[in-house]
C-alpha cells in the first residue's frame, strides 16, 4: 500500500472473480437474471430461423398466409425477447448497484479497523480514489459489462451451433477467420490492461492532491500558493489526459480492426455463400439465416472487444479493493482477549518500552521508558518538542504497540485485551481539537451516542461551552461545518473538553487542553477540568508550566525517557532541563502579558 506502483498488476480479468463473495446473498437474482438472459438470446437465435422460414415458404413460395404466419410468429418471439430483455437489465443493474453497496460498506468499516500505522505510511487521497472511483469502476463492470459479455458469448455460442446446422462449409470459413480477431484482441486488449491500471494510478494521484490542497486551504491561501497549487494540480490533471488519451487510442483501433477484419469475413462469406445459392446447392432462407447468425458472432466479438477493455479495468479496480481488504490490522484484539477488571482502577503502567514509528525506524520515539500512574493521579508530561510526549498518549490508547516493554492498565497487558474496551476506559482531549461536519449536539455526543440531550447540555456548561452556544442560530443543533470551520479555536477545544466531560471514563488525557482559549475562559475551563479530573486518573501534556504546578507529579522527558520526576518545587531546585524550560515559558508568559 505504501507504493502500489511497485506491485505487481493485474494483467488478468480473473481478478473479477474475487467478489463472488459479494454475490452470494443474491443467488435469487442472479438465477432471475441469467434465466431471462437465457431466454433473450434463445429469442434472438429464433429469429434467424423465422426470417428463414419468411424468406422460404412466404416470400419464395409466394405463399400470403405462410408468410403472415411466420411474422406473426418472429412478433411473438420479438415480445418475449423485449420481456426478458427488460428483466435482465432490471435485475443486472440491481444486483451492480447493490454489490458495489455492499462492497463501499465493507471496505469503509475496514479502513476504520486499521491502525494509524496504516495512514502514517500510505496517502488518504489513495484510500479515498479506491473507496470511490474503483468501486464505481467495478459498479459498471457488475451492472453492464459483465452482462454485456456474457449476453455475447451465449449469442456467440447458439449462434456458431446455428450456423453449423445451416452449412458446415461456410461455418468452417468463419472458424478459419477467428484467429485473425482474436488475435488484435488479445494485442490491443493486453495494452488497454496496462494503461488501465496506470489511468487509475494517475486519477488515485489527482485524488491525493485534492484532498491535502482542500483540507489545509487556509495555509495554502496565506502563503499565497494558490498559482504553484494550481499548476502542480494541472500537471497532475495532465498525466491522467495523456494516460487516458494512450488508452482511448489502443480502444479505437482495438474496435477498429475487429469492425474491419470481422465485417471483412462476412462479405467474404457471402460472396461464397451467393454462389452455392446461384448453384442450387443453399437456399436464399438459409443463407439469410447464416448471415444472420455471422452478423450476431460478429456483433458479439465487437461487444466483447469494447467491453473487454471496461472489465480489465474492473478487474484492476477489485485488485486494489481486495487489496484494502486484505490488508491486516496491527492493532487487533487477541483471539481470546482479557478482560480489564471491572470496576475500573485506572492504573496506568509503562514497562521499560521502546518504540519506533513505522516511518522513522531509525529513531526510537521512547526507548527504555517506564513510568507509573496511580489511580486518581494527575501525573502531568512536560520536555522539548520531540521528546516523546505524545508517543505516550499514542501507546497508551494503542495506537500501536510497542516493540519492547509492555503497557499497563490495571495491571493488564493492553496486547492481551481487546482495543476498544482498552479506548472505552480513556478520553481524549487533543491540543488540536478534531470537530465533525454535524451539529454541535451530535460532536458532544460522540463518545456516548446514546446520552440524552440534558446531559449533552450539562456537559457544555461545565465546559463553559453554552456561552457562545446559546449565541448560535440553532443552540446545540447547529451545524459546524466541516473540521468545525464556524467555530473559533477556543470554541472548538471547549466541544472536544464538553465531549471528554460526557465520556465519563476513568483515565483522562490532556493534551495542553486550554492552550487555545483566552484568558477568562482558560479559567472557568480549568475549573471544570479540574471537577473533571477529581477520582480520575490524568496524564497531561503540558507546554505551559503555569498548567501543571497543580499536577501530583511531573515527568520530565527528553529523547523519549525519563530523565527526573516530582513536583514543580522539587524539580526547579534539581533539574536543569525543567527549570530551563520553566525559566523560558514565564519569560514567553511574562511578554504575552506585558504586550
Amino acid at each position: 500500500m505504501d507504493d502500489t506502483r511497485n506491485r505487481p498488476k493485474s494483467r488478468d480479468i480473473r481478478q473479477l472473480a474475487r467478489i463472488a463473495g459479494f454475490l452470494k446473498p443474491y443467488r435469487r437474482q442472479i438465477a432471475i437474471a441469467s434465466t431471462a438472459l437465457v431466454m433473450a438470446s434463445g429469442s434472438i437465435l429464433a429469429l434467424g430461423q423465422g426470417l428463414k422460414k419468411v424468406i422460404d415458404h412466404g416470400l419464395t413460395a409466394s405463399n400470403a398466409a405462410l408468410l403472415d404466419q411466420a411474422l406473426f410468429g418472429m412478433l411473438i418471439v420479438v415480445a418475449v425477447m423485449a420481456a426478458a430483455t427488460f428483466v435482465r437489465f432490471y435485475y443486472v443493474s440491481w444486483i451492480g448497484e447493490r454489490v458495489t453497496a455492499d462492497i463501499r460498506r465493507e471496505v469503509f468499516a475496514h479502513l476504520l479497523k486499521l491502525s494509524p500505522g496504516f495512514y502514517e505510511i500510505t496517502r488518504t487521497g489513495e484510500v479515498i480514489s479506491r473507496l470511490t472511483s474503483d468501486t464505481t469502476v467495478l459498479e459498471n463492470a457488475i451492472g453492464s459489462s459483465i452482462s454485456m459479455a456474457l449476453r455475447n458469448a451465449l449469442n456467440m455460442t447458439g449462434a456458431l451451433i446455428m450456423l453449423l446446422i445451416t452449412s458446415p462449409k461456410l461455418t468452417g470459413l468463419v472458424l478459419l477467420g477467428v484467429p485473425l480477431v482474436l488475435g488484435p484482441i488479445m494485442l490491443f486488449g493486453r495494452r488497454v490492461r496496462k494503461l488501465s491500471r496506470a489511468s487509475q494510478d494517475r486519477v488515485a494521484d489527482v485524488g491525493a492532491y485534492i484532498d491535502e490542497a482542500l483540507h489545509e486551504i487556509r495555509t495554502v491561501q496565506a502563503y499565497g500558493h494558490q498559482a504553484q497549487d494550481t499548476r502542480l494540480f494541472g500537471e497532475r490533471v495532465e498525466a491522467v489526459f495523456a494516460t487516458s488519451v494512450r488508452r482511448i487510442v489502443q480502444r479505437a483501433s482495438l474496435m477498429a480492426a475487429v469492425i474491419l477484419l470481422v465485417f471483412g469475413a462476412i462479405g467474404f462469406i457471402l460472396w461464397v455463400g451467393g454462389h452455392d445459392v446461384v448453384a442450387g446447392r443453399l437456399s436464399g432462407g438459409q443463407l439469410s439465416a447464416f448471415i444472420f447468425y455471422a452478423v450476431m458472432m460478429a456483433v458479439g466479438v465487437g461487444t466483447i472487444s469494447e467491453v473487454i477493455g471496461d472489465l480489465q479495468r474492473a478487474a484492476g479496480a477489485t485488485e486494489r479493493l481486495m487489496e484494502l481488504l486484505a490488508t491486516e490490522s496491527e492493532i487487533s484484539a487477541p483471539t481470546n482477549p482479557v478482560a480489564l477488571p471491572s470496576p475500573a482502577r485506572g492504573a496506568i503502567g509503562f514497562d521499560n518500552v521502546t518504540f519506533y514509528y513505522p516511518s522513522r525506524l531509525d529513531t526510537p520515539a521512547l526507548r527504555d521508558f517506564t513510568l507509573t500512574a496511580q489511580p486518581g493521579e494527575k501525573l502531568a508530561l512536560v520536555g522539548p518538542s520531540g521528546a516523546g510526549k505524545t508517543t505516550v498518549f499514542q501507546l497508551l490508547l494503542r495506537y500501536y504497540d510497542p516493540q519492547q516493554g509492555r503497557v499497563l492498565i490495571d495491571s493488564v497487558d493492553i496486547r492481551t485485551a481487546d482495543p476498544s474496551d482498552v479506548r472505552s476506559r480513556i478520553a481524549l482531549v487533543p491540543q488540536d481539537p478534531v470537530i465533525f461536519a454535524a451539529s454541535i449536539a451530535e460532536n458532544v455526543r460522540y463518545g456516548r451516542p446514546e446520552a440524552s440531550d440534558a446531559e449533552v447540555e450539562a456537559a457544555c456548561e461545565m465546559a463553559c461551552a453554552m456561552e457562545f452556544i446559546a449565541r448560535m442560530p440553532e443552540g446545540l443543533g447547529t451545524f459546524l461545518g466541516e473540521r468545525g470551520v464556524r467555530l473559533s479555536g477556543g470554541q472548538r477545544q471547549r466541544i472536544a473538553i464538553a465531549r471528554a466531560i460526557l465520556a465519563d471514563r476513568p483515565i483522562l488525557l490532556l493534551d495542553e487542553a486550554t492552550s487555545a482559549l483566552d484568558a477568562a475562559s482558560e479559567q472557568m475551563v480549568q475549573l471544570a477540568l479540574e471537577r473533571l479530573m477529581r477520582n480520575r486518573t490524568t496524564l497531561i501534556i503540558a507546554h505551559r508550566l503555569a498548567t501543571v504546578q497543580g499536577a501530583d507529579r511531573i515527568a520530565v522527558m527528553d529523547h523519549g525517557r525519563i530523565v527526573d520526576i516530582g513536583t514543580h518545587a522539587e524539580l526547579m531546585r534539581a533539574n536543569a532541563l525543567y527549570s530551563n524550560l520553566a525559566s523560558l515559558q514565564f519569560l514567553q508568559e511574562d511578554k504575552a502579558s506585558a504586550g
